[in-house]
């Protein structure tokens, strides 16, 4: 395919700013890549790039493990995953029901989400904790249950326009079979938006994964704390330990999984994004 080199002149200047910003963005991860296998005076003196003392794969063994980041890796994925299928398992079926029908209500529910989705989570934090104390609620559970109820009015509002999308035809199909709204639901509709549940449940989970204020409110030891929380904890144990090639290689530890999905997952994302403006 030939290239209209006139026509593709005129993105140049996008193309640079785009240029320079990845630049700047890949050297500041090499950066810190290279921090995370140097000793602390190298930091200190610049020369991370130099290895005059070797490379020390031994910061991530001590990262893993002294300094907590296993316990920090695994709370946050265990919040993100619960939090994720948590969502969708409340966000997928309120969006397709408020896609397809209108009835009273419908209007105020949609209102009722968007506003939900505009209202800043720092407003409503306190609200939140004296409700938690006033349920004796604590542990694990409050946070993953908030992480839900937060995420649920941008999931319903995203998947909604995607299911808007799909033809009526499907679901007389399957009603013409014997299928039942539930199962049309699950069986045909579900799987036709799936680039756009993909996308959004990346999204969530990136959000729950750098979550960081209500992790700092609602964690009360370090056995619940997530990566965020554990990598300030790491950073204030720092002027006793003196570690910052341990503090670097947590950061690309915890870094690892978002970079990974947008590694794998861009195509899936980039479609879910995409797909919501075009009409079935």
């Amino acid at each position: 395919m030939r290239i209209n080199w006139k026509k593709e002149a005129k993105f140049l200047p996008g193309y640079l700013i785009v240029g320079i910003w990845v630049l700047f963005t890949a050297v500041m991860i090499g950066w810190i890549f290279s921090a995370s296998l140097s000793t602390s005076r190298e930091i200190f003196t610049g020369t991370v790039l130099q290895f005059k003392s070797g490379i020390h794969f031994e910061n991530y063994a001590t990262a893993w493990n002294n300094q907590n980041v296993s316990v920090f890796f695994g709370n946050s994925l265990l919040y993100s995953t619960i939090s994720c299928f948590g969502v969708l398992a409340v966000a997928a079926p309120a969006a397709y029901v408020l896609s397809r029908w209108n009835f009273a209500g419908s209007k105020t529910l949609r209102l009722g989400l968007v506003i939900a989705m505009s209202v800043p989570t720092i407003m409503i934090i306190m609200p939140l904790y004296s409700l938690t104390v006033a349920w004796g609620l604590k542990g694990r559970i409050v946070l993953i249950l908030l992480y839900i109820m937060l995420r649920v009015p941008y999931t319903a509002i995203y998947l909604l326009d995607f299911f808007g999308t799909l033809s009526r035809s499907y679901e007389e199909a399957a009603y013409l079979d014997g299928c039942s709204p539930s199962n049309t639901f699950v069986k045909i509709m579900l799987p036709l938006v799936q680039p756009a549940v993909i996308t959004v449940t990346i999204f969530n989970f990136l959000s729950v994964w750098n979550e960081f204020f209500m992790a700092l409110i609602f964690t009360s030891s370090e056995s619940m704390t997530p990566v965020g929380v554990g990598l300030l904890q790491i950073i204030n144990a720092m002027k006793y330990t003196g570690n910052y090639g341990g503090l670097f290689a947590a950061v690309i530890i915890v870094f690892l999984p978002t970079f990974l999905l947008y590694i794998f997952m861009s195509e899936k994302i980039i479609a879910g994004v995409t797909g919501g403006g075009v009409k079935g």
